[in-house]
């Protein structure tokens, strides 16, 4: 049973701009895609609206065997926050705020009680490798490390998926090689994860490719085996 599906999904600005035009594919659970293409391909609007922070003008989204349209507004924030983690290019980390702080954040939205929001930042932390970091601020890390920051944010609510949004965009080759080793290894414990990227090497970390151009997929492809670059290597 697929996790994510759209069928025929659109997206139409005001302006009369067509970002997505007839777009249809399956994810599974467990799934790690790449999603690529050319700037102004639409790649960064489906991920808005496989993520819920946008709505698609036509067509049919389904998420956990429910269309978006049935999902009421407190069940779409629910969802977001629960069911969904979000790693962005620019990290989107409070530079005031310390580490354990900004991994908490999510949290502030959710159900899970007060209680264990301590114990859930630090272990994620410790799980990207951060645990030293704690009571830091973002000013005092690295690119790198601000992104680990990040992706423990997307995990501290134990999410079904994560979105990428160009994870490694702001890394040298280095951070981000670590980054998508972090992505892959979460998708090995049964993590759905979607990558947004421009760099074909990023996207051969990856199973599955979509490639998009136009507001159209153009391609719907396995990245062979072969052409993988493996959390081994």
């Amino acid at each position: 049973m697929a996790l994510i599906s759209i069928e025929q999904v659109t997206k139409t600005y005001p302006d009369g701009t067509e970002a997505l035009r007839g777009v249809s594919f399956e994810i599974g659970h467990g799934e790690l895609v790449a999603i690529m293409g050319p700037s102004g391909s639409g790649k960064s609007t489906l991920l808005h609206i496989l993520g819920f922070l946008d709505r698609h003008t036509d067509g049919t989204y389904t998420f956990a065997d429910k269309r978006f349209d049935e999902y009421g507004p407190s069940q779409i924030a629910r969802v977001r926050n629960r069911e969904m983690g979000f790693v962005f290019q620019a990290f989107n980390l409070l530079a005031s705020a310390t580490v354990r702080e900004n991994v908490v954040l999510p949290l502030y939205y959710s159900d899970i009680p007060q209680r264990e929001w301590r114990g859930r930042a630090e272990r994620v932390l410790d799980r990207v490798g951060l645990s030293h970091r704690l009571e830091h601020t973002p000013q005092m890390l690295s690119g790198g490390e601000k992104q680990r920051v990040a992706i423990a944010r997307a995990l501290v609510a134990d999410p079904a998926v994560i979105f990428a949004d160009e994870p490694t965009g702001n890394l040298d080759t280095t951070a981000g090689g670590t980054v998508m080793q972090m992505l892959q290894e979460l998708n090995a414990e049964g993590r759905t994860v979607l990558v947004i990227t421009h760099e074909d090497d990023i996207a051969h970390h990856c199973r599955r490719l979509l490639y998009l151009r136009d507001g159209l997929l153009e391609r719907d492809e396995p990245i062979p085996e072969a052409d993988r670059i493996t959390r081994t290597s």
